[in-house]
């Protein structure tokens, strides 16, 4: 499990879960040449880039949530309106990830409602390779590895590894199954936990308001890799998530976010790949 990847992360922005405009050329969505300097800047770094275009609603809806009727009817947004604008903003990132030298593209984060249509993933990604030279991946969320049917159109499976505390060792054994089916190589393309009770076992809940508790988010690194260090078929982790502008580093002991900077989890994660 290397370390000397990252991904880069930034989201377009659709109104709402059922509205199939995509914004991703105007304010508040980063420009290209921001996303080409963060790029630039991993590579001076000596890091390999994943370029991980996503989309976000503006009214707060998570993306696994974007769906429409899935028969087209002309008085109703469609699947094809969705997917027409989709392309057009995952492929204007396949370029700029071609030009880059971004050695990975994502070219979807957790899209559970959307999955189901096969048909339009596999052209997306065939377009994609026409333009994109590099590793394609699509990241399902949590739990959702055995439900994508189209995981031959990928050169790698990954999921986002949100798992409760106590539930690594079933969810390997089940992981493993899924991957016996499609023989691709597999790695978690998020995982992490935030840094406050209770969040070891709830690890994707990012809103909730518990007390900060730096052991918690601790302890959830040392488990979730003693479970894996030895599992050959997991080739790496992308940790969630390390912002471009962190907080200041003396705030640390009562930052709450995910974001390890500072925090005991810290060091655990040094140690860890540091034996790698």
């Amino acid at each position: 499990m290397g370390v000397n990847w990252v991904a880069i992360a930034f989201a377009a922005l659709q109104r709402t879960a059922h509205t199939p405009e995509i914004n991703f050329t105007e304010p508040p969505v980063v420009s290209d040449e921001e996303v080409r300097w963060a790029i630039r800047e991993a590579k001076t770094l000596g890091l390999k880039v994943c370029l991980k275009p996503v989309v976000n609603c503006g009214d707060g809806t998570w993306r696994a949530y974007i769906r429409f009727f899935d028969l087209d009817v002309p008085c109703e947004p469609k699947w094809s309106d969705w997917f027409s604008n989709y392309d057009k903003f995952i492929l204007h990132h396949a370029k700029i990830a071609q030009e880059e030298d971004c050695e990975m593209l994502c070219v979807g984060c957790e899209m559970v409602q959307t999955t189901h249509r096969e048909k339009e993933w596999r052209e997306l990604i065939e377009n994609v390779r026409r333009v994109y030279n590099g590793i394609v991946v699509y990241n399902c969320d949590k739990y959702q590895e055995g439900q994508v049917q189209w995981w031959d159109a990928v050169d790698m499976i990954t999921s986002s590894g949100y798992y409760p505390l106590d539930q690594w060792d079933v969810q390997i054994q089940r992981i493993k199954s899924v991957l016996t089916r499609w023989k691709k190589p597999f790695f978690f393309m998020e995982a992490g936990c935030r840094s406050v009770k209770g969040a070891g076992f709830l690890p994707n809940e990012w809103w909730q308001e518990q007390e900060v508790s730096m052991e918690e988010q601790q302890k959830y690194y040392e488990v979730m890799f003693s479970k894996l260090k030895n599992q050959s078929w997991c080739k790496g982790l992308m940790l969630w998530d390390w912002p471009v502008n962190p907080y200041p580093e003396d705030e640390a002991s009562f930052n709450k976010d995910y974001c390890p900077f500072g925090k005991p989890a810290e060091q655990t994660i040094r140690d860890f790949y540091a034996t790698e």
